[in-house]
């Protein structure tokens, strides 16, 4: 049996227990990592007593519900020991009967029979760092041979958020309202002050070109955030940084890159030779919501 339980009836000892046991595992179905993205505005889908768990986040409109993934949250879904197409249909069918659906994301483990769209991301698993950079691009690997100049007057340093907030503002780009922003630099800075968060930054002459957010959490190191001042962007700052994480983690840690589906930006992960991932979202438009929730007022479903 499914039942949804609201935030303040969450058993959390029970939830993470489940998730950290689940095959699906991701550290952006954590209680910390939700908490922050969704302002603790999330419900759980629960099946029988927790053997298999499903985070619903919301926003509310006029006091309505409406399922929508938080901002850098990529991938929920359901988790549970071993993932089962037939239960994750069962869930998949409570939350479209229960619940107005903006924008849901399963996670890539995840598997059903109903015909969902899909999107894209990429991994990197742990290995020999060696083995991990022989199978990079020809591409990637000739951007990562910096020139001599560059070299001689350039390096790899570690920020604080204040001054990562500023080169943030200044460089955003992909966000459609300042909202967003605020509501990007306001997630960033209580990770970063967690201690899960880290701002790896690339100067040239003194001066920051290229920056990285990178989260780390359970078997995870994931790529939340990638920032370029345009001036210098054919110099591979970014990819610099990328691979000294990779580097630094890779024997030990899965790499996340966190997405990919505009063609530049799949262009570019995929110069490190990860594994495409697809994982199964659901997302409706305005109109298909006016009509979800018209049918739910006449079934009485909202509260």
């Amino acid at each position: 049996m499914i039942r949804r339980l609201k935030y303040n009836e969450i058993d959390f000892k029970k939830y993470t227990d489940c998730l950290e046991k689940s095959e699906q595992k991701k550290y952006s179905a954590s209680k910390s990592f939700l908490d922050v993205t969704t302002d603790k505005q999330w419900d759980v889908l629960v099946h029988n007593d927790y053997n298999a768990v499903m985070p619903v986040p919301f926003i509310l409109k006029k006091g309505i519900k409406i399922v929508h993934n938080p901002l850098i949250c990529q991938q929920l879904g359901v988790f549970s020991e071993k993932d089962d197409k037939k239960l994750n249909e069962k869930f998949l069918y409570f939350l479209q009967k229960n619940y107005l659906i903006r924008a849901y994301h399963f996670n890539e483990t995840n598997s059903f029979d109903s015909k969902l769209k899909t999107k894209k991301n990429f991994l990197l698993y742990p290995n020999e760092y060696a083995k991990v950079f022989a199978k990079y691009s020809p591409k990637r690997k000739r951007k990562l041979r910096l020139d001599d100049e560059v070299t001689e007057n350039s390096e790899l340093k570690e920020i604080q958020y204040k001054e990562a907030e500023t080169f943030i503002k200044n460089n955003v780009i992909g966000l459609d309202k300042e909202h967003d922003t605020d509501t990007l630099l306001k997630t960033l800075e209580t990770f970063h002050a967690s201690k899960h968060l880290k701002f790896l930054a690339f100067y040239y002459h003194h001066e920051i070109t290229n920056m990285i957010a990178i989260y780390s959490d359970y078997d995870t190191i994931a790529l939340l955030g990638t920032f370029n001042d345009k001036k210098y962007i054919k110099m591979a700052g970014a990819s610099t940084l990328i691979d000294h994480v990779i580097k630094e983690n890779i024997e030990n840690f899965i790499f996340d890159f966190e997405g990919g589906n505009l063609p530049s930006i799949e262009e570019f992960f995929r110069g490190f030779r990860p594994e495409l991932k697809h994982y199964a979202v659901i997302e409706n438009s305005k109109k298909t919501l006016i009509r979800d929730f018209a049918r739910f007022l006449m079934r009485g479903k909202l509260s």
